[in-house]
């Protein structure tokens, strides 16, 4: 088996990012941006756009390009990659899904939440003009470390 792709994306507005608080499987009761798998032929944004419809009723404008995260044999010794981004520019009316509830967190409050512990060293990241490549290491479900590369932004928004 090759290995899972993944968008993720953090939405935000007015101070405040939406989150989702996930409701089953083995994520229950921890807190994550939007976002999922690939399907057949999705590019990045393709992925990210119809997660965030999916799991919100929100349909997105313009995306930020923030980095690419790689989890080493994360999930059945298969590696995940996770392409992230932020949105200010969306549309709709949030509705909460079978993924979990979704809930407008205040951006200071963010880390308090349960988040996976790879998720407080890259959320930093997400405001920064520089793009990032980063690895983050679980073993047996403990965060174990990262490695990062930052890069200049070529472009803002597609």
């Amino acid at each position: 088996m090759g290995p899972v792709l993944t968008s993720l994306c953090y939405i935000r507005s007015e101070g405040n990012t939406l989150m989702i608080n996930k409701l089953r499987g083995p994520q229950r009761g921890m807190w994550n941006g939007l976002g999922g798998k690939f399907v057949s032929g999705e590019t990045p944004e393709d992925c990210v756009r119809r997660e965030v419809l999916e799991e919100s009723g929100l349909t997105l404008g313009k995306l930020n390009y923030r980095g690419l995260l790689t989890f080493p044999a994360f999930v059945d010794n298969q590696d995940i990659y996770t392409f992230v981004f932020t949105a200010e520019d969306f549309r709709g009316t949030v509705r909460d899904s079978s993924e979990g509830r979704l809930y407008w967190v205040p951006d200071k409050e963010v880390m308090d939440l349960n988040l996976y512990e790879g998720d407080r060293v890259f959320l930093k990241w997400l405001n920064q003009e520089r793009v990032f490549s980063a690895r983050l290491d679980y073993k047996q479900g403990r965060f174990t470390g990262y490695q990062v590369s930052f890069y200049p932004s070529c472009s803002r928004g597609v």
